[in-house]
């Protein structure tokens, strides 16, 4: 039976479109976002492996300072904290609110595990009007080793004194699912793009394209 659901954040809980705005005002190219995301994601997970750590922050301002340099493209500090303090000010989706209210009124345990620093975890849930729905949050910084490594997952369980079996990981990434699948959780897909999960993963228990509905599933599989 599952008691608790771990959420991913940025992406799966906070939408991206105001960042997208930032960057469009500086390059003409739709993909930008996801590439400077994609590189973001790439040195946290060398990083790991290399057995170095670096909040996500300074990992997300040198990704922007070399997505720049690449560019060809001046980046000065005024730009860099426009950027960058947008990702703290995301919005939540539409569904986020009634979907967690009704994991609450379930009596199922909210939590927040994300790459983002504790303190920007904190901000960002304050931002999105969404916080009073979290009974806590964990950071990478906890463990300093990013998701997809066990370290986040494992920790976040130990510390609120529960068993892997009784834990559901929602995520709109297929990489974090795969990691909390390996570190023992169940796994839920919020599919928030049109992409495919990677067939090479170990797929999700669930999956739905909006998280009403992905709800609605673990609430029913809870019972």
């Amino acid at each position: 039976m599952k008691k608790v659901v771990f959420f991913d954040m940025n992406e799966t809980l906070l939408n991206l479109s105001l960042l997208q705005q930032q960057f469009d005002k500086h390059f003409d190219d739709a993909y930008i976002l996801k590439y400077w995301f994609t590189k973001l994601l790439h040195t946290s997970t060398i990083m790991g492996i290399m057995d170095e750590y670096r909040n996500f922050g300074e990992l997300a301002d040198m990704a922007l300072e070399n997505l720049f340099f690449e560019n060809n493209k001046p980046l000065s500090s005024k730009i860099k904290a426009e950027i960058l303090g947008e990702f703290r000010k995301l919005p939540a989706y539409k569904d986020v609110r009634p979907a967690l209210s009704i994991l609450r009124n379930n009596n199922m345990r909210v939590i927040a595990v994300s790459n983002s620093s504790t303190e920007m975890i904190k901000e960002q849930l304050t931002n999105a009007g969404i916080i009073d729905l979290f009974d806590s949050y964990y950071s990478a910084d906890n463990v300093e080793k990013y998701k997809p490594f066990n370290n986040i997952y494992h920790f976040a369980a130990k510390q609120e004194g529960l068993q892997l079996e009784n834990i559901v990981m929602v995520a709109a990434h297929d990489w974090d699912l795969f990691g909390a699948k390996k570190a023992g959780l169940s796994t839920a897909y919020v599919q928030r793009k049109e992409e495919i999960y990677n067939p090479y993963y170990l797929q999700p228990d669930f999956i739905a394209s909006n998280l009403s509905d992905l709800i609605q599933q673990l609430i029913k599989d809870s019972h």
